[in-house]
C-alpha cells in the first residue's frame, strides 16, 4: 500500500510532553467500527466498565532501561562529547547503541560515560569502540559486564525519551517513573510500551475484582518503533526484530479465555504483535520465545487478539499502520479526525484509544 494513505496533519501543540495525573485520568477514545456512534469520548478509569467479565488484558512487563548515555571519547590527547543511545545488548558487556556523532567515533576510541555526572559506586563507566556502521550505529564492548554493567549503566544513564519529546526538553528525574509502567518487571527496552502507561495498582486491582483477568508477556521495545517508513509502498520497509517471551503458561490461560468465550485485549501494539507472533494456523497460542519481527498492515488477518488499547501514533509510523489493519484505515482516519479536533495529547505521553476489531480484520 502507499504509505501517503497513513499521512495526517497534527498539530505540534497536542503532542504530549508529560503524562497526566493520575495516569488514569488520561482520555480514552472508544472506537467501535459498526456501531453507532463508532466514536465515544471517555477515560481510561473507565476500562472496567467497557470490558466485560471473563474478559483478560495482556501487557507487556518489559522494563525500560535508562540508555541514553553521555560520555567523552579520548583519542590521543583530544576529546570529543559523544551521545549514545543502546540499543541492544548483544552479550553479557557488548552493546550495539546509536551515536551521535558518529563521525567521530573509530574502533579502539575509548568512551568514559558519566564523568560529568553523578559517578556510579563503581567509578566511571568505560566502553571501547569495537566497530561502526554507515547509520551511526556502534559496537561498544563495556569494561563492565553482567550486573555491574546494567548497574553501571543504571547510575550514568538517563531514560531515552522519544525523539519528538526528546527535542523539545531534556530527560529529568521525574521521566524515570513517568516513562515506566507500574509493572515493569524485566530489564531490556529502550523505549517504554507506552499503552501500559496509563494503568495504576488501584486500576489493575478494580479490573481484577470484576473478573477480568490480567496476564503478561515480554517483548523489548527497540527503536525502531519510532521510525517512519520513509519508502513510497509498505512493501518497502522491514522491521526491526524485537526480542519476546511469552510462557506456557500464559498460553494456555489464554488459550482458556479465548474457549470461554472472552476477549482478548492487548495493551499495546507490543503485546498485539507478539499475540499474533505467537498464534499458530491452528488459531491457538503458543509459547514463544525469540525474535519477532511481524509488520502488519492493512490486509492482516487477526488470529488471536479481539480488542487493542493503545496510544495515538505517528503519521506514517508502522503503529499507525497497525491500527488501520486492525479497526480500518477509513475509521481510524476518522477517529485521528476526531481526536485531533477534540484536542487529545498525542503520542508517548499522551492519551489513548480502545479499538475494536473491523470486519476486514477477521
Amino acid at each position: 500500500m502507499r504509505t501517503d494513505l497513513f499521512d495526517f496533519h497534527l498539530p505540534e501543540s497536542l503532542i504530549a510532553l508529560r503524562p497526566v495525573a493520575p495516569r488514569d485520568a488520561a482520555r480514552l477514545l472508544l472506537v467501535e467500527p459498526g456501531a453507532t456512534p463508532p466514536l465515544s469520548d471517555r477515560f481510561v478509569c473507565d476500562l472496567p466498565r467497557l470490558l466485560n467479565p471473563g474478559d483478560a488484558l495482556v501487557f507487556n512487563d518489559t522494563k525500560v532501561i535508562p540508555a541514553e548515555l553521555e560520555g567523552t571519547r579520548e583519542r590521543d590527547g583530544a576529546r570529543a562529547h559523544i551521545s549514545v543511545n543502546l540499543i541492544e545488548r548483544l552479550d553479557g558487556h557488548r552493546w550495539l547503541a546509536l551515536a551521535r556523532p558518529a563521525k567521530r567515533l573509530k574502533p579502539g576510541d575509548r568512551i568514559v560515560f558519566g564523568e560529568n555526572d553523578r559517578a556510579c559506586l563503581l567509578g566511571q563507566l568505560v566502553a571501547t569502540v569495537q566497530a561502526r556502521g554507515e547509520a551511526g550505529e556502534v559496537t561498544l564492548a563495556f569494561d563492565f559486564a553482567g550486573a555491574a554493567l546494567d548497574e553501571a549503566i543504571a547510575s550514568v544513564g538517563e531514560m531515552p525519551l522519544p525523539p519528538y519529546i526528546a527535542s523539545r526538553r531534556p530527560a529529568d528525574a521525574a521521566d524515570r517513573t513517568d516513562y515506566q509502567t507500574v509493572y515493569a518487571k524485566t530489564d531490556g527496552a529502550v523505549a517504554a510500551p507506552t499503552a501500559g502507561l496509563h494503568f495504576t495498582p488501584s486500576l489493575l486491582a478494580t479490573l481484577e475484582a470484576r473478573g477480568i483477568s490480567c496476564h503478561w508477556v515480554t517483548l523489548h521495545v527497540g527503536p525502531g518503533t519510532f521510525l517512519p517508513v520513509r519508502g513510497q509502498d509498505t512493501e518497502d520497509h522491514r522491521m526491526h526484530a524485537e526480542t519476546g517471551i511469552l510462557s506456557a503458561a500464559t498460553a494456555a490461560a489464554l488459550n482458556q479465555v479465548k474457549t470461554r468465550g472472552g476477549r482478548i485485549v492487548a495493551v499495546g501494539t507490543t503485546s498485539l504483535r507478539l499475540l499474533e507472533s505467537a498464534t499458530g494456523d491452528d488459531g491457538a497460542l503458543h509459547p514463544f520465545s525469540g525474535q519477532t519481527s511481524l509488520f502488519i498492515t492493512p490486509g492482516y488477518r487477526f488470529r488471536f487478539a479481539d480488542r487493542l488499547l493503545t496510544n495515538f501514533h505517528l503519521p506514517r509510523s508502522t503503529l499507525f499502520m497497525l491500527v488501520a489493519a486492525f479497526s480500518g484505515l477509513d475509521v481510524m482516519q476518522q477517529a485521528y479526525a476526531h481526536a485531533v479536533a477534540a484536542g487529545y495529547r498525542f503520542y508517548s505521553y499522551g492519551d489513548a484509544c480502545l479499538l475494536s476489531a473491523g470486519s476486514s480484520a477477521r
